[in-house]
Order: C-alpha cells, then structure tokens, then sequence
C-alpha cells in the first residue's frame, strides 16, 4: 500500500513539472563535495524571461510616476516625461527590464526573441530619448529622484552595454553614456551628505545603491567614484557587529538589509578581512541562525503589489547568499548553509515569477536573471 501511495505521488509531480514547463525549469547539477545545487540560466529560461520583459518595456499603463510637479506644463503622460524608460509601471523597473533584455541578449545572442529585443531596444535607448532623460536630472525639485535605487539599476544597464561587444550594443552605451555619467556624478556629490546609512528593505537601500555602483565604477575604471563607494561603505558599515537579522524579514521588504550589506562589503573587503567581518557582522549564520533569515519568505498575495516584492526578497537573498557564499574559504561552515539556503530561496522564488499578475510580472524576471547570473560557490 505505501508502495502503491508513493508510485501514485511521484506520478502525480512529475506531471506538476511537465505542466509547470520551462517557465519554472532549472539547470541543475549537484557538486558531491558542498551538496550545492548549481542554478544556471538556459537558452529556454532566457527565452521564457524576455517575454515577460517584452511585454512590459513598451507598456505605458499602469504606471505609477515618481514625479514632482512644478507647474502645471509637467502635467504630462509617462512617455512624454520619460520617452526611454516608461513602461513596467514604473521607472527603474523599466530600467532593470532593458538591462535584462541587453544582458539575455548578449549571453543568448541567439534568442528566439533576438529581433524583437533589438527593435524594442532600438526604439527606446536611442540618442533623442535618453538626452530627454538625462535633461529631465536637472529640472527642478529633481535632486532626489530614484535615489539610489534607480539610480544602481541604470549604472548596470551601462555597464552591462560597456561589457557587450555588438555594434547595437556600441551605440546604445554611447547613447546611455551622458545618463550614466550624470548619476554616477550624483552619486559623488549625494554620498559625502549622506551621514547616515538607509538600512531599509525596499528601494532606498544604501548597500544595494553602493554595490552595484561600485560594479560600474570598476568597469568603467572610475577611480574617484570607486574609492568614495569604498569609503562610505567602511564608514558606513564596516564596524558592524551582531546584526539583528532576526527582525527580518519586513513585511513588504524585496532587499534583505543584513544581506545586502554583506553583498556589499565582499566588494569592498579582501577576503582574509571579509571573512572575519563577515562572523562579526552574522555570527550566527555558521551555526544555521537565523531561520528567518536563512528559510524563504511567505508570500500570501500574488496580486498585492506589496506583498508580492517577498518573491523579489527571496531572489535577492539567494543571489546575496551566493555571492557572499563565493567569498568566504572553502573551509568556512557558513560557506555550505549559505549555498543550501540560497538554492531553497531560488527554488521557492523561481516557481513565481511568471505569476500571471502584472503586480509581480513587471519586474521579478530581472531579479531571477541576475540572481541566475551571480556565482555559484563549489
């Protein structure tokens, strides 16, 4: 009978993967020594994932402006206020759904979907547009728009472009540069004024603001900016101990701030002395604690637009646990429970992406690329 009941169970989610189909398949292979399970991005899921970002790249509505108001000649529609970065609901979504589409591209260049990401591309990161975007910084009441959160997303579209060696891809970068520059330029003038660090979940995250940064400025060999990121984040973060990662996660948090901090200083850190902070920082983590922090988030409501970003937690812990998992000795206990807890937040997440709701669609998508994207520790 119990043979029978378990023949009967594994019938039953065999046929749940075939229905699930690519959209929620994974490239698997199981390292013996560490008992990881290597995520990759395949030709198949890449596919799957720029559709999702097709849709909404040129999909003006719903959208949920960050604009000020200065009189009533602003009182414009999101394409004419930003003719490059209007679609997903919003801007730096937007934003991060070009820099996956460019990234899929160029490890995929031959994606069923290649044509269609080239014309959509083509369309919006032209020179007329992104001098409209770049224009639209200096108005008035502008100072902190998309601080730093959309701010981080543009300088890895640009440096995603700097990497890419492709005639469109050549132009768009060049096209993107002025934009680039006058955020990185914000970034040198903001950071000295910012006495204290945002430690929250959700888009003003200083951690995620400086990471990617700084992955920008050692691409594009930006000495000053590199050498400020590494500052403010010592300043910032570098005596840190005993993080309360217990507290976590927040209720509508899609950044897990003990996490993201981490992510931070093995960018920042060599790693004899990432290492040492890194146990000061989550002594606990070696010793398998916290669960809230190393078991995935529940999400409830897959069309609440706020709850849904704990989909968006769960992605950007697992590509923080493997990345941070990639920096520490192959001898450290916490190297092993970091890479298990990161494939069960990817397993989790990766299975909600495609949720058929605009809510989460819009952006999840270019959280499972990068997170599928970052390393994975051996």
């Amino acid at each position: 009978m119990r043979r029978t009941n378990f023949k009967m169970a594994l019938m039953l989610w065999t046929l749940i993967l075939f229905l699930l189909g690519p959209a929620h398949a994974m490239t698997q292979t199981t390292n013996p020594g560490t008992k990881d399970v290597s995520l990759s991005l395949s030709p198949a899921e890449a596919s799957h994932f720029a559709q999702l970002a097709l849709k909404c790249v040129t999909k003006e509505y719903p959208n949920k402006p960050d604009h000020v108001i200065n009189d009533t000649s602003e009182v414009r529609n999101p394409r004419a206020l930003h003719p490059a970065f209007y679609g997903c609901f919003d801007w730096h979504s937007s934003v991060h759904g070009h820099w996956m589409l460019v990234h899929l591209l160029r490890i995929f260049p031959k994606l069923p979907e290649a044509k269609e990401i080239r014309t959509a591309l083509n369309q919006n990161l032209n020179a007329e547009n992104l001098s409209v975007e770049t224009a639209y910084l200096d108005q008035p009441n502008r100072q902190s728009f998309e601080r730093t959160y959309g701010w981080a997303w543009l300088l890895k579209l640009a440096e995603e472009l700097h990497q890419w060696d492709d005639p469109d891809g050549k132009q768009w970068s060049r096209n993107l540069h002025p934009l680039a520059e006058a955020l990185a330029k914000r970034y040198i003038s903001f950071l000295p004024k910012q006495t204290y660090p945002i430690r929250t979940g959700v888009h003003p995250n200083t951690a995620f603001g400086l990471a990617f940064a700084m992955d920008y400025a050692k691409e594009k060999s930006d000495r000053k900016l590199e050498e400020m990121i590494a500052e403010r984040s010592r300043t910032y973060f570098g005596a840190d101990v005993n993080y309360p990662a217990a507290w976590e996660p927040g209720g509508e948090d899609f950044f897990s701030p003990a996490l993201m901090e981490a992510d931070l200083m093995r960018r920042v850190m060599k790693p004899a002395e990432f290492q040492e902070w890194f146990h000061r920082f989550l002594p606990g983590v070696a010793r398998e604690e916290p669960k809230g922090l190393l078991n995935p988030a529940m999400v409830t409501d897959r069309t609440d637009p706020k709850l849904v970003h704990l989909d968006g937690l769960n992605l950007s812990r697992a590509w923080c646990m493997r990345s941070i998992a990639s920096a520490l000795p192959l001898t450290d206990p916490a190297r092993r429970i970091l890479s298990e807890s990161a494939n069960r937040h990817a397993h989790d997440a990766l299975a909600h992406v495609a949720s058929g709701d605009y809510a989460g669609e819009h952006w999840l998508a270019s959280f499972a690329v990068y997170m599928l994207s970052t390393p994975v520790s051996k």
